[in-house]
């Protein structure tokens, strides 16, 4: 899905981009926020504290202590202190113990006591307040001393409880949590809208141009406005107009090629046919021809049937090529059609050297058209004894319920995988500087393949260079039936390819 999905690519890359700002945003502002309560509240309680601790050394330098003790004085001015304000807890520190109000002396950090001994001056710093009845929640503590009447200095700390400010902080942090998930939600939407406006033209060109593969020349992609994504549109359908017009370009010139050749295949007929009756009969009289003259006439008489048999593949082709090539079926023996075949090319097979293995059923029928079968069988064969190195071929024959399929395998020159299909075209050759033996037209293959497309079947090629060739003809035993498979495997039996192959 990350890679076929472009909107999702989009939304995730933003929403990722949008979280890691936010976070640090919240986190800054959190922090800030944080820093600056602090700062105005440390202020704030130092003043309190200072005020407050001035107001009871006033009161206790004014104290007649006749009839009161020390003690007694300084829990009241505790008393009086806490009762003026309720912002803040007081611990005095006397010889006797403490003296509090609610708190616990836990409250007061050991740091802060050593600081406040002895001191003048006030003193502040963060602790966690420690109730009596066993709460706990941060606060501040401001430390100072009263002087008393004797002169000795008392320590007295003044606690301070952040609970507002606590839950000040809570609510501001709920806020930008809200607002990041707010901010995160409109910019997934932003973020589709725009993968959307970006994603529609690229998925339209996409659609437009798998159809002008397709070959549905007449495509072209809608021009809005004068952004990148029109220019592209636009582009795509300047290269769809070129293509168009090449395309045409090149149908008619194939159109024309066609017409020539069959023109002049047509029309080389007539003179074809005065030139094979002349040498035909040059041909038969050869005997009384002087010596020097017999070699002429037998390569003359040679030449005309090469020529000949060129001049009807070329008309086959012609006729493949108008569409006018039509099947005439009949319900045969499948294996017998191939075995006449083989016969058909034993004594070419023999003076060749090779040796033609053939392996079938029993009897397989089919309704095929027997002359085109047999054509495609000579071109297979002749072609696997032209290339055989006088090697061993083996035929196979085999069927199912579906489909029949013979196999012609030579074990010569071979080629290339890659070359499997070019042995199709027209006048291909793997090796042009081979010599050929039998003298072949080279259009034998592609006539063989067009056969086989007209009776709905597939004649296919398998190559391997010094390992030889493998030719598979595959067809539907009855009209009508689309073939889904071969009853024979394109690779030869004894092939063993390695690992990577």
């Amino acid at each position: 899905m990350w890679r076929s999905s472009l909107p999702l690519r989009v939304i995730a890359t933003t929403l990722v981009a949008s979280w890691a700002i936010l976070i640090l945003g919240g986190w800054m502002i959190l922090a800030q926020a944080s820093r600056n309560v602090l700062q105005g509240k440390q202020a704030s309680v130092v003043a309190e504290a200072s005020a407050a601790l001035s107001r009871m050394q006033l009161s206790l330098t004014d104290t007649n202590l006749t009839g009161t003790s020390l003690t007694e004085r300084l829990i009241q001015l505790v008393d009086q202190a806490t009762v003026t304000s309720a912002q803040y807890e007081i611990i005095v520190e006397n010889p006797s113990g403490f003296i509090n109000t609610g708190v616990s002396t836990a409250s007061v950090p050991e740091a802060l006591k050593e600081k406040v001994t002895g001191s003048e001056s006030l003193w502040v710093t963060p602790t966690l307040v420690v109730y009596q009845e066993g709460a706990e929640v941060p606060g501040l503590v401001v430390g100072g001393n009263l002087r008393v009447p004797s002169g000795d200095l008392y320590p007295a700390y003044f606690i301070f409880p952040l609970t507002q400010e606590q839950n000040t902080l809570v609510v501001l942090r709920g806020a930008v949590i809200s607002t990041m998930m707010v901010l995160s939600i409109a910019m997934a939407g932003i973020a589709y809208v725009v993968a959307r406006q970006v994603g529609r033209p690229v998925r339209q060109a996409s659609s437009v141009a798998r159809r002008i593969a397709a070959g549905d020349l007449d495509q072209r992609l809608p021009v809005v406005g004068t952004d990148d994504l029109a220019s592209l549109a636009a582009s795509m359908n300047d290269m769809a107009n070129t293509l168009s017009a090449q395309i045409a370009q090149l149908e008619e010139l194939s159109r024309l090629q066609r017409r020539f050749v069959s023109d002049v295949s047509h029309e080389l007929r007539t003179p074809l046919t005065t030139v094979r009756m002349a040498s035909d009969l040059l041909f038969d009289m050869r005997a009384g021809v002087p010596p020097t003259l017999t070699r002429t006439v037998e390569l003359m008489h040679t030449e005309v049937d090469r020529f000949e048999s060129l001049l009807s593949d070329l008309l086959e082709i012609s006729r493949f090529d108008a569409g006018a090539a039509i099947l005439s079926l009949d319900d045969v023996d499948f294996v017998t059609v191939v075995g006449d075949s083989i016969e058909d090319v034993r004594p070419l097979a023999l003076r060749s050297g090779v040796q033609i293995n053939y392996y079938a059923p029993e009897r397989l029928m089919a309704q095929v058209d027997t002359r085109r079968i047999r054509r495609i069988l000579r071109n297979l064969l002749f072609n696997a004894i032209e290339h055989s190195e006088r090697r061993p071929i083996d035929v196979r024959v085999a069927g199912d319920g579906a489909a029949a399929a013979v196999s012609v395998c030579d074990h010569g020159v071979g080629f290339l995988p890659e070359q499997a299909q070019l042995v199709f075209h027209r006048f291909w050759r793997a090796d042009p500087s081979r010599q050929r033996s039998l003298g072949g037209t080279g259009l034998g293959l592609a006539i063989a393949l067009e056969d086989a497309h007209l009776h709905g079947g597939w004649l296919q090629a398998w190559g391997q260079p010094g390992q030889g060739a493998l030719f598979l003809l595959t067809l539907p035993r009855r009209p009508g039936i689309e073939l889904t498979g071969s009853p024979l495997p394109l690779e030869p039996e004894d092939w063993q390819g390695s690992d990577d192959e």
